[in-house]
């Protein structure tokens, strides 16, 4: 009888697997193992190797990204669900590179506070991994699944300041808002895969161009993906969680979330509406309108009111995520829009994650002295410490979108995206944009204007001390975003590459 059964199973035949198309994922997954157990085994005095060795990692999974990106061919695993292409080289370059920055600023500031660096280091590199999976997914299962594995180690990072109540809540609301997201998104999957039949994004969008597409449960579950994804990028009315978990985690984790833990939800999202729902531009694009405009509304108007450094750019965070959703509000018009929707986000991601994260590398660094970060304590900000007010006075133009810093590219490049559609609907978000440009100006100037011409508060002139890591940081950070704006060509050429994702999927 087990001998019948037996010859009348199918046969299983394993997967072929391309290990130099895996070759950042093996290497992120050895660093994994290797920071674990060197934490395991190596005296509290010593612990600097872990941090050492987590930037090695980073550094060393890169090294393929440049060999597959010089051998030029697409790679397709798991029966299309696993795709290396140049979008996914790309996008992994940037989570590398986040994750890299995030050491170097996270250095100095786990080893001189009251934490376990070992665990920090760990679930740090777990969440790069998981987004660096989330580039190349191109299956619901997969995504779901990098998903989780980026977002887990966030939850936990979040909340790393475990003997400090806003850093409970920061974790805890964190953690209670994502669930409730993926909740949203499981519904929505189990509808797109039960009216499709496959969770393979290349056979939905088949399904979502036939019959399928009319139908009221596709357009109910196309909703709800795109929507738990909403909560990823923080766009509004998903954003509550983003203040207080900015201002409760680590400063140097709350820098990683607003970069690279953003920038991971619009791979996300930008593999679902060019891939699974492309010819359905009919439901994401209004939606993606109203998140875009709400978004970018919100965070600008209440952020003029913060205070509060770290507040203050969580709120900015928030309004740059609606300026990333507007060019996927129009991507469906045409093959070309799509193209231009695509190079738009990835350039701005790649962009907005410089100047971010050289930002929060002054933001540190100033706290070291000040022990806060309330505006007021950055008064005579100029008068001891005139490097990190030249920096943050690039990071904060560039973030407004003045010209020649990098930011005016990210957003020329949105404004032209949106405009050329040449649509209502496209024509409304460039009024939006440019309104809402001219409003962040206002708040990222009222903090140049607090370094530059007010006095300190308690009339201590003392220089900060800065580490090489901070340095290292703000220098790469202040090159990259004067380089951007003065040779867009530069970062251009990445969002062309990335392109490729509309193509291969035959649009």
């Amino acid at each position: 009888m087990l001998a019948s059964l037996l010859a009348a199973a199918p046969s299983f035949t394993a997967p072929t697997l391309d290990y130099h198309a895996l070759a950042p994922e093996l290497v992120l997954a050895a660093t994994f193992t290797v920071v674990l157990l060197v934490d395991l085994f190596t005296e509290q005095h010593n612990k600097w190797l872990v941090s050492s060795l987590t930037g090695i990692g980073f550094l060393a999974a890169a090294v393929p990204l440049l060999t597959l990106a010089m051998d030029g061919s697409d790679r397709a695993m798991f029966g299309g669900a696993y795709v290396v292409d140049d979008f996914a080289l790309v996008l992994k370059a940037l989570f590398l590179v986040a994750g890299y920055l995030t050491v170097l600023i996270s250095t100095n500031y786990i080893a001189e506070g009251d934490y376990w660096e070992g665990e920090y280091y760990t679930l740090l590199v777990g969440s790069v991994l998981g987004m660096v999976v989330m580039a190349s997914a191109r299956d619901l299962i997969t995504m779901f699944v990098a998903l989780e594995l980026l977002s887990i180690p966030a939850y936990l990072l979040a909340g790393w300041r475990k003997r400090v109540l806003t850093g409970n809540e920061a974790g805890l609301k964190y953690y209670l808002m994502g669930v409730f997201a993926s909740a949203v998104m499981l519904y929505g999957m189990s509808l797109v895969y039960g009216g499709t039949g496959s969770t393979l994004f290349a056979s939905i969008g088949e399904a979502i161009d036939g019959s399928f597409g009319d139908t009221p449960v596709a357009a109910l579950g196309m909703v709800f993906i795109l929507v738990g994804f909403g909560f990823k990028v923080s766009a509004v009315p998903f954003h509550n969680w983003a203040p207080d978990t900015y201002e409760g985690a680590p400063t140097p984790i709350t820098a990683f979330l607003s970069v690279a833990s953003k920038a991971a939800g619009f791979v996300a999202l930008m593999e679902l509406i060019f891939v699974a729902f492309y010819g359905r531009d009919d439901i994401y694009g209004p939606l993606m309108f109203v998140l875009a405009t709400a978004t970018m509304t919100v965070g600008n108007l209440i952020a003029l009111r913060q205070t509060n450094v770290v507040r203050l750019f969580a709120y900015s965070s928030i309004a740059q995520a609606g300026f990333i959703l507007a060019p996927l509000a129009v991507a469906g018009q045409s093959a070309t829009v799509g193209a231009d929707a695509i190079q738009a986000v990835v350039i701005y991601l790649i962009i907005y994650t410089v100047m971010n994260l050289g930002a929060f590398a002054v933001i540190v660094a100033v706290a070291r002295k000040t022990g806060s970060a309330e505006l007021s304590t950055w008064g005579g900000l100029f008068q001891y410490a005139p490097g990190l007010t030249v920096a943050m006075t690039v990071f904060l133009f560039s973030l407004a979108g003045i010209p020649p810093l990098g930011g005016w590219f990210a957003k020329f490049q949105v404004f032209r995206t949106v405009v050329e559609a040449d649509t209502g609907m496209g024509y409304a978000l460039g009024v939006i944009v440019a309104v809402n440009s001219v409003i962040a100006l206002f708040y990222y100037a009222n903090v140049a204007r607090q370094m530059w011409f007010e006095d300190a508060p308690d009339g201590d002139l003392t220089p900060i001390r800065i580490p090489a890591s901070l340095t290292l940081v703000m220098g790469v950070a202040v090159v990259g975003v004067i380089v951007f704006g003065f040779a867009p060509g530069t970062v251009g050429h990445f969002g062309d590459a990335a392109t490729d994702l509309l193509a291969i999927a035959g649009r």
